[in-house]
Formats: structure tokens, sequence, C-alpha cells
């Protein structure tokens, strides 16, 4: 039995040149677990706004075709009914957040609803969610994890047939995303629901969803179960969408020429433990490995940036305050690439924040290039140091993208200001884009702008936070090349991130935050390799890297070419078929 059906849709934003949905049609059976996945811009968050009805009964546009969720036409049926058949839980989702307190928040829906048991509803939902316990806390004294799972306790509670989540831990780490997929796989397996993501994680996608639906130019490519859908590796990184890394293992190394057993690819470890089992490991550690120096050599470069016993708290309305850093020690040095890890909470945005001075220390001092920068300005700060926030759109304050390059250099009376301007639309591929509101870009060309934005003062570091978060294949490579374009211009570069394979790629030294402290800082080698560091800290290593280990603890393996370097020699039986 299908609960969403949708016949040959075609739908516009309103004043756009093409739609972005095209004679698209589709078909979700009741009770699956679906991803949906493409490229940025392909139109799956727009699709996915039509089951719930705010296209196009809230965002107007022109609506062609028909879709039928749950028995009800949401053409007919206004936005209220339908949310109460198909709950949404959207990519920005601290906005759904509207209420003090979590029980408040989540049993709100149910009380506009007039449903009298709407607080036992609000109960069940969080106990569901896994904030049972936490009825009474303030939404603010929640993690960022624990904030998800209670938006998400929001649309459950009106028990909806059909949950539907818009990236869903894009921004969280390795815990909070297996909680928020766990329960997504019991409210499906338990409770019958269907569960609709849009996903970029095919990690995840392997681990919990049974179909998977390929859109590319505002059309459905195919629907088809989820092994046989991640094993298209053309296909995905075609629609810029990486591929699970044990798969592209595989087909790289069938590539190679080497013998693998015939049958569909692995997409997850365990499988790919068996699938590779006939392998052995080359012992040639040296491919892998980083050089020590790269690990190390922050012990002998001058300090950019010290923080000398630094003591950060927040203050709460409810209970005492909370403490994010206790008598911090850290020195980021010149021209280092730092990577700065630890799960939600763990303190990464506050030492980006007190960095650049937007919040000052409650005891100790931050040195910057040798100056004490307690009593400075954070404006006169800019031209040495810039942080390029999580959310980019809190980087864009006028209405063209140009504006927003320039705004910082006519502030300060930077000389040839145009010029700069126009170059770095140039190095951004921004130029097409120039007199475009940055709120109203694509998630890719808003973190390019943004960059441009950060550098645009010439600033000797750059902090990121989360600049790979929500984007496709293509526009992470846009992001990863823009990075390595301004070495010449930023000579020191920390990024705080829960992308583990930009971490491996990118990053010269890891320092690892857990509870306010650094609990670890080195080589990748050193981060990955400390099973007691990552079982404490919550890291999840890169797929690749537990797939080589699962076959020799020895082979440390960052990379899909690592990987397939390492294990390319040789096998250690034979009998294999080489192919599918």
């Amino acid at each position: 039995m299908n609960i969403i059906e949708v016949q040959n849709l075609t739908y516009s934003y309103p004043g756009a040149e093409e739609p972005v949905l095209q004679n698209l049609s589709l078909e979700i059976e009741k009770g699956d677990f679906v991803a949906i996945v493409g490229n940025n811009g392909c139109g799956k968050s727009t699709l996915c706004k039509t089951f719930n009805g705010l296209i196009p009964h809230f965002i107007t546009g022109d609506f062609e075709g028909k879709v039928t969720v749950d028995g009800l036409d949401t053409r007919k049926a206004d936005v209220g009914t339908l949310a109460s058949r198909a709950g949404y839980v959207y990519q920005d989702f601290e906005n759904q957040i509207v209420r003090p307190t979590v029980l408040d928040d989540a049993s709100y829906a149910c009380m506009n609803y007039a449903m009298e048991d709407y607080r036992e509803r609000g109960r069940e939902a969080l106990s569901l969610c896994g904030l049972e316990g936490r009825e009474d806390d303030y939404i603010w004294q929640l993690s960022g994890g624990q904030t998800h799972l209670l938006a998400l306790a929001g649309a459950v509670s009106l028990r909806p047939e059909v949950l539907i989540l818009d990236e869903p831990i894009a921004q969280l780490d390795p815990g909070h995303a297996d909680r928020i997929y766990g329960v997504l796989r019991e409210l499906n397996e338990k409770y019958g629901k269907t569960i609709i993501v849009i996903e970029h994680h095919t990690e995840y996608i392997a681990d919990y969803c049974r179909h998977v639906v390929l859109m590319k130019d505002g059309k459905v490519r195919w629907k088809l179960p989820a092994r046989e859908a991640l094993s298209r590796v053309d296909e995905l990184r075609e629609c810029n969408i990486f591929p699970p890394q044990v798969t592209a293992a595989a087909r790289k190394l069938l590539e190679k020429g080497v013998s693998l057993p015939d049958g569909p690819f692995p997409t997850t470890v365990e499988e790919g433990r068996r699938y590779f089992a006939g392998l052995s490991w080359n012992g040639e550690a040296s491919v892998f490995q980083k050089k020590e120096e790269d690990g190390r050599s922050h012990e002998q470069k001058p300090a950019a940036v010290e923080f000398r016993d630094v003591t950060m708290s927040f203050r709460s309305v409810k209970g005492e305050d909370r403490i994010v850093f206790d008598g911090l020690n850290l020195k980021v040095n010149r021209g280092e690439k730092i990577a700065l890890i630890g799960s939600n909470g763990a303190g990464k945005s506050t030492l980006m924040k007190l960095m650049v001075g937007l919040l000052k220390p409650l005891k100790g001092d931050i040195w910057l290039d040798g100056e004490n920068i307690r009593r400075k300005k954070t404006e006169s700060l800019s031209q040495k140091i810039s942080l390029v926030f999580q959310n980019p759109e809190e980087m864009f304050i006028k209405d063209s993208i140009e504006a927003d390059i320039a705004f910082a250099m006519q502030a300060r009376g930077v000389a040839h200001w145009q010029e700069r301007t126009e170059q770095l639309l140039r190095q951004f591929r921004l130029t097409g884009l120039k007199n475009r509101d940055g709120r109203l870009l694509s998630g890719g060309q808003m973190r390019r702008a943004s960059l441009a934005i950060g550098i645009a003062l010439n600033p000797g570091i750059l902090l990121l936070d989360e600049p790979t978060a929500n984007l496709d294949m293509a526009t992470r490579r846009e992001i990863m090349e823009a990075l390595e374009a301004m070495k010449d211009i930023t000579e020191t570069v920390m990024i705080a991130t829960h992308d583990m394979q930009l971490v491996c790629e990118w990053a010269q030294r890891i320092v690892v935050l857990y509870q306010g402290r650094v609990v670890a800082d080195g080589s990748r080698d050193e981060i990955f390799g400390n099973e007691e560091i990552t079982r404490l800290v919550g890291i999840r290593s890169p797929e690749i890297f537990a797939m080589g280990r699962a076959l020799d603890d020895r082979a440390y393996c960052y990379t899909v070419d690592e990987f397939a370097a390492a294990f390319a020699g040789g096998t250690k039986e034979s009998g294999k078929v080489v192919g599918r």
C-alpha cells in the first residue's frame, strides 16, 4: 500500500526561470525507510515540502500535478491537517523550537490542535526520542543533538504516519547521529512509521535505510533497494553523492585487476569484512602514515594564538553556571592546518569565538601574535583573525554578495577595496551571483560566499566552523579547492568539524576537545590509532580506516586510494573471480 503518491509533479518558485521539479512521479510504500539523495539544488527539499503541504499552501509558485499523502490530496487539504499526517524536521531545526521548556515545546503542537491529552502526548514523544527526564529543563540547557531530538519529538507528538527529516545529522557528532537514527529505526520497525530522510551520509543509508531515491535535475532517476542503489558507484558520483567508502574501495580494487568475489559490492564494514577476506595487507606502513613532523612540528613554530589558563562559563537561568573551559591551555602556531574535533557541546565554537574576541574569558588570557587581546575590541582584531560561522547565512548583512564582501573593507577604509572585491568574486566563482542576496543562494554558493567575506581583510589566521556540513561531493570539493587557493593569503587555518574524512585529508594537526579539555593533540595516526581516545570522545574514524583495520589492525588507511594501494598486492587464497 502506498502512503505517498506523486504524479507528474512540476513546480517552479516565484520568479524562477526554470522549474525545480519537472514532471516528477514517485511512490513510497507505507512503513518504508527511504533516503532521498542527489546533488545540492536538485529539488530534494522542495519535493519533501510538497508532502506536508508547505508547497503550495505556504510557499507559493507554479504547481502542476498531484501529490497524495495518506489518502489526502495536498492541494485540497490544509497545512494543519497535513502536519498531523506528515511530520517534518527541517534542516534548520532550531527554528522549530518555540517554547522555553522541553515538555512545553514537545507538546506545543498538540495543544494547538486542542488535544486534551497534549501533555501526555508530549511526554510519550520525549520518551520515544530519548529525552525522558528532561521535561522541566530549559531548551538552552540541551546540547545540539538533544535539541535536534526535541524537534523530532515535537513532530512525533502528533503521531503522524510519515516523518520527514532534512539532513538529520549534518552538524552532529557520531554519538548524537547514532542516537537520531536509532530513534528513527525504532519508530519505523516498532511503530510502523514511514521514514523519509534527505541524506548525504551514505554510510548511514547503508546501515538504516531500505530504499534509496536518486534525484537529478528535478526528476527521480530511480528508486532502488539500498544495497543495489549504493553499489551504483558511477551514477552516485555523477550526481555528486559519495558512495560508501567500502563500496568505492571494492570498485577501485577491481579496476586494479584484483580478484574479488562475484556478486554485489559491500556497503558496510561488516559486509566488507567478508567480501575482502581473501586480501592481505602489503605491509607498507609508510603509504598511509603521516610524516612525523606533521603531528609534532607545532612544538617548534612561533605561536599565532595562545590560551593561558583560560576559564569560560555561561550563566544559567536555572541551576549552576555552565563551565565550558576550566584552566585551558592551548597553543596554535603559525603556518599550521589544524582540525578541532569533539562531540557537540565540547567547546569548539566557543574556543573560536574566544579567539576572535566575540567572547571574553572569565579568567586567564588569550594572546594573539604575542599581544594580550583581553581588552581589545573585536573589530581591531579582524585584520589578523577571521571566523566563518557554522551557519553561513549569519555572514550576510547586506542585500547582495558583492556588498557583503566589500562591507568590512569599506568600513575600515581599505585602499582599492573595489578591485579586491572583484578579485574575490572571481576567485570564488561568484561574479555571476554578485547581485544576489546571500541568504537566497544554494548551500554551496553560501559557503563560497562566506569564505570570500571571511578573507576579505587578508587575515593571517582563518577559523572555519563546520565548513562542509550539508554539502554534496562537488560542493565539498569546491570548498577544499578554495581552502587550497587561500594558502598564499591565510597562513594559519583552524577548522572545527565532525567531517572525519576532511580531517584526514586536510589537517596536519588534530586537537581533540572533551568536556572543555584538550584530551589529545597530534597527527591522524596518533588520534585515530588511539582506541582509548576514540571511545572516550565518541570519535568515529572514516569508514575506510575501520575497514583497513578490520582486515589487519596494522593498516592505517585514510582514503580509498590508500586502501587500494595497501591491499592490492596479494590475496590469502586463490580461486576468486574477477568481475561482478
